[in-house]
């Protein structure tokens, strides 16, 4: 039970930041307006690091992704809202768990040492904080691909994420909930292919 708990809890942190990553991509697609310099500005950056040397780099206004995403209809993303398979995962309410953690204390709520991947799950400064970092184990060896990813999300985000209907992410009400926020990262994944950066700042340019 307590490793279905530590999967649903990563999984359900790992879904949230992708939704709103890959919402990202669209939104720029759909128009090339600009935005004042005073807004909140998203950046993802994606360095291939496997030899090709590219590099994609998304900078979008918070406030135009706000606009743009409820137009938006394809595949699971209808009117701003990322439809899920199940608010169930592994047997586990993920609402619960977030309603649970919201008025949790700050601490680390899970740590596992294991042989292949050490993994924590703590609650800091209003930041729920996943973090696993795959060691030089036989499964990493095998793969030649290992992985750190560090996904730091403000509980304010995450409340707006999951305000929506049942099996629903609210991208939309997420998204406004982060241009409240100050300069923050988000996502960060690295490994033997690629450099994953996700973060919030002001600057109307990626670094």
């Amino acid at each position: 039970m307590f490793n279905r708990i530590q999967a649903s809890a990563r999984k359900a942190l790992l879904v949230s930041s992708a939704a709103l990553v890959l919402a990202v991509p669209s939104v720029f697609a759909q128009t090339a307006s600009t935005a004042p310099s005073g807004d909140r500005w998203l950046h993802v950056r994606v360095i291939d690091s496997s030899g090709k040397g590219e590099t994609v780099r998304v900078n979008v206004p918070l406030d135009l992704a706000e606009k743009v995403l409820p137009t938006i209809n394809k595949n699971r993303l209808h009117n701003g809202k990322v439809k899920i398979e199940d608010s169930k995962m592994n047997d586990v309410d993920l609402r619960a768990m977030v309603d649970a953690i919201r008025s949790a204390k700050d601490g680390e709520y899970v740590t596992v040492q294991g042989t292949d991947q050490d993994v924590r799950v703590a609650k800091s400064g209003g930041h729920l904080i996943v973090h696993v970092n795959e060691k030089n184990g036989k499964k990493s060896e095998k793969s030649g691909n290992k992985q750190e990813v560090e996904v730091k999300i403000p509980m304010k985000v995450i409340d707006a994420l999951f305000s929506a209907g049942k099996d629903e992410l609210d991208l939309v009400a997420a998204l406004h909930a982060l241009s409240a926020q100050g300069d923050t990262e988000l996502v960060s994944v690295k490994d033997s292919e690629n450099t994953v950066r996700v973060w919030l700042d002001s600057k109307n340019v990626s670094d």
